[in-house]
């Protein structure tokens, strides 16, 4: 696939972080507690595009955690160290959860066998046979993943619509420059990595027709709306 821009991180406009504010940051952290972002238990590093536009892809560093066997909620970044952009999320839910969506629902929501077997999904630094462990479940499983955050345009900051995302599904549609530069910096091989997992199996009922947009674009798009008031709330006397 040709005339793929491959997103370069870009700094993030205004001052450095002040010596103060950062006293502060640790006087709090030593106080509050963060149990949601303490349920973090894993890295992913895979690749999204936009609904509407497969030439628009990101990388894209998933930290995810379990809520219980049936799903996992993900923050996503645009790198993995201590300067990464916040921009996105993903949803990960079983295939029983999945099949319980509406279908108007199910579009939004993507598989993820195709990102396993290939290999291009996968968790950097841990060893391959730890990660195909996790891996094989993944494989059943449909994400829902939104970007708030349009970084591969250059974007210093958050701006426009959060966009729906999708994911690979068969050969031929990652970038291949994109693809070789992940590889260089992590050190993996997507090749190597899908010939081990070539005995994965994917959701028991087949990936679903209306997932993945079902084979078509989806586009987030801003429309007016007259705003609901207060007043025009019915009020409820017990």
């Amino acid at each position: 696939m040709e005339g793929i821009n491959v997103s370069k991180h870009v700094e993030v406009p205004g001052d450095p972080t002040k010596t103060g504010t950062a006293i502060l940051e640790t006087a709090t952290a030593t106080i509050q507690g963060f149990g949601p972002i303490n349920k973090i238990h894993q890295h992913l590093c895979a690749f999204h595009f936009y609904g509407h536009d497969m030439t628009r892809q990101v990388e894209a560093h998933h930290f995810c955690g379990h809520q219980n066997e049936e799903f996992r909620q993900c923050l996503i970044y645009d790198r993995p160290d201590a300067d990464g952009r916040l921009i996105g999320l993903e949803y990960i839910i079983s295939e029983y959860l999945f099949l319980t969506l509406p279908d108007d629902e199910k579009k939004f929501w993507h598989s993820h066998l195709y990102e396993v077997k290939s290999g291009v999904l996968f968790m950097p630094g841990v060893p391959g046979p730890i990660q195909r462990q996790d891996h094989e479940k993944v494989a059943k499983t449909y994400g829902k993943v939104i970007h708030f955050w349009q970084v591969d345009r250059g974007d210093t900051l958050p701006l426009g619509i959060p966009q729906v995302m999708m994911a690979l599904t068969r050969d031929g549609q990652l970038d291949q420059n994109l693809a070789q530069d992940v590889e260089k910096r992590f050190g993996v091989s997507f090749d190597e990595e899908r010939e081990k997992r070539a005995y994965m199996e994917g959701p028991a009922h087949g990936i679903h027709p209306l997932a993945n947009a079902a084979g078509k674009g989806i586009h987030t798009q801003l429309r007016e709306v007259d705003c609901k008031s207060v007043e025009s709330v019915p009020r409820v006397f017990v």
